[in-house]
């Protein structure tokens, strides 16, 4: 009987504590909610394509030539997108990072290209790293931006380019032959001829790997005395090389220039530009002085600092994929850039995962990936992108299916302005990624329901997985297939969080079993239709119009 009884208790025993676990497992609320770039939403847009604040700035430097349709300056501006920051507009998105194209001088001249006469509206075409395109706008509208989205949870992440200078054109001489290449053509058959040489026709490239002691190229050394900074550049160089002990060849002047950014307006990530088109010990470097920058503007600024975050450094090695884990094969060598500064690669595999897989095969398949191969590290997924010809829905007919497999799929989301809204990937008279690159649509979400209707479906899942970590970065299981519901539960530190999700669900009553994360009694939301419903018997029942549910605790 003795025995009997101590089993007894010890079955309860048991059974309480597997509750009490589950009940932390869902308290989330208890700890303050962190925020975590595996899990985060960045939304990508080009600066001179989202919205035009500042109508003052949208000529200069003479670019008034024709162009080919969609590759002049269109007008949008830093302004625009701290505007609609101050609106709401990515806060109702559950955006909490913006990623923005470079905003640094581009070349004055106009380039005619295959696809037609064409300006550096998009920001990769480097005039002089130390300086704001004015077309963009000023250093005092940067940091206005940042301070604004910082009040708001945002951060903002920019774009590095240390591979290339601008195109070469009657206003815009080449660098020195001791700064850059300007041949062969890069082939990509092997690891050098995919780093030594240029990407395209007329793509100067940076000696990278030169470790000859250069001068600051004449014509950006007159350009400064004109604007009546060149005492104050070089003596901020001669700053640098000091404290570094650097050899003052190429790869050290751009780093500096770059990571003076993250120094002075505090921004909170890079992405970097054709990563693999440069010697992985470049990004080593860039990273570790990004590190520095990052330290010394948190001490000067200790009231503005939003957490304990490192700098976040997120590369785009393209055709990288998570299948290859943590190493990228040249054919001829491997190289590991999670062990060269990278916390984050850019996935060019995940839109044709989203084409190819159900939602299980492509939710547990990440899952397995982030958790085991890249543990410690993370991927950013897209579903379209400013030079990708071949989106995940290029005609924009499944817009509602991108949102659900981008942002409930875990790892980074990268939402490209327009996706939200099913800005056209197809545009009359546009040519290459000019189809890509349209101005954001403003209009149709002003005024057109449908355009509405899907910008409603972003939001809602946005937010919900803004608001848990778990989405992003927890680990996947799947509770049932028919009907099919999943969990996701992430555990660091003392924080834990843990939601429960189900799609493609019939309209109507229907029944979720979440016995597995949520405790009968419990009072639980869904907060894509905002109905709520209490745990029995493990499950809860709703009577919801929609296919979708997103279950969360309030506690």
């Amino acid at each position: 009987m003795k025995k009997y009884l101590v089993l007894i208790i010890l079955f309860f025993a048991m059974a309480s504590c597997a509750e009490k676990n589950k009940k932390e497992l869902v308290s989330s609320n208890a700890t303050q909610k962190p925020f975590v770039w595996e899990n985060a939403s960045i939304y990508f847009l080009l600066t001179d394509r989202f919205y035009n604040a500042d109508t003052t700035n949208d000529v200069n430097f003479n670019r008034t030539k024709t162009t080919a349709k969609l590759r002049g300056f269109e007008g949008g501006d830093i302004k625009g997108i701290t505007q609609k920051i101050k609106e709401g507009y990515f806060t109702d998105l559950g955006i909490n990072a913006i990623w923005l194209t470079p905003v640094v001088e581009q070349i004055h001249g106009i380039v005619n290209e295959g696809s037609g006469p064409t300006y550096g509206f998009h920001g990769y075409w480097t005039k002089d790293w130390t300086a704001l395109d004015p077309n963009y706008g000023t250093a005092a509208d940067l940091k206005n931006l940042v301070e604004v989205a910082h009040k708001n949870n945002i951060r903002i992440v920019l774009d590095a380019v240390i591979n290339h200078t601008g195109p070469v054109t009657e206003v815009d001489k080449v660098w020195p032959s001791d700064w850059v290449r300007t041949s062969p053509q890069c082939t990509y058959k092997n690891y050098a001829s995919t780093t030594s040489c240029t990407l395209v026709k007329n793509l100067p490239d940076v000696k990278t790997e030169s470790t000859v002691a250069v001068e600051v190229p004449k014509q950006l050394a007159e350009k400064w005395k004109a604007e009546g900074r060149y005492k104050q550049e070089m003596a901020t160089l001669d700053a640098f090389f000091k404290r570094t002990g650097y050899p003052r060849t190429p790869r050290y002047y751009i780093i500096k220039w770059l990571t003076d950014y993250i120094s002075e307006f505090g921004i909170d990530g890079y992405r970097a530009d054709t990563v693999k088109h440069l010697e992985e010990s470049v990004w080593h470097t860039f990273k570790t002085e990004c590190n520095y920058a990052f330290a010394k503007w948190k001490k000067d600024n200790p009231h503005k600092v939003l957490d304990d975050n490192a700098f976040y450094l997120v590369g785009e090695v393209y055709n990288y994929g998570v299948w290859s884990g943590q190493d990228f094969d040249f054919g001829d060598k491997k190289v590991n850039y999670f062990n060269n500064g990278f916390n984050s690669l850019i996935n060019f595999e995940f839109k044709w995962n989203a084409a190819q897989k159900t939602y299980e095969e492509l939710f547990s398949r990440y899952s397995n990936i982030l958790n085991n191969q890249l543990k410690g590290f993370g991927t950013l997924n897209y579903i379209s992108s400013h030079d990708d010809g071949q989106p995940f829905d290029k005609t924009r007919k499944k817009p509602f299916e991108s949102a659900t497999k981008l942002l409930l799929s875990p790892g980074t989301s990268q939402v490209y302005y327009g996706d939200e809204s099913a800005r056209p990937l197809i545009v009359k008279g546009a040519n290459g990624d000019a189809n890509l690159r349209s101005n954001m649509n403003w209009d149709a979400i002003a005024n057109n329901a449908k355009t509405n209707a899907i910008l409603t479906h972003w939001q809602k899942l946005g937010r919900f997985r803004n608001n848990h970590v778990s989405v992003g970065a927890g680990v996947h299981k799947m509770i049932s297939q028919q009907p099919y519901v999943f969990q996701r539960t992430y555990t660091k530190d003392n924080y834990t969080d843990a939601v429960v999700i189900g799609l493609d669900l019939n309209k109507g009553p229907k029944e979720i079993k979440v016995a597995s994360v949520f405790t009968d009694g419990m009072l639980l939301t869904d907060a894509y239709s905002g109905l709520e419903a209490t745990v029995t018997n493990g499950k809860i029942k709703l009577d919801s119009p929609f296919t979708i549910v997103l279950l969360e605790s309030k506690k």
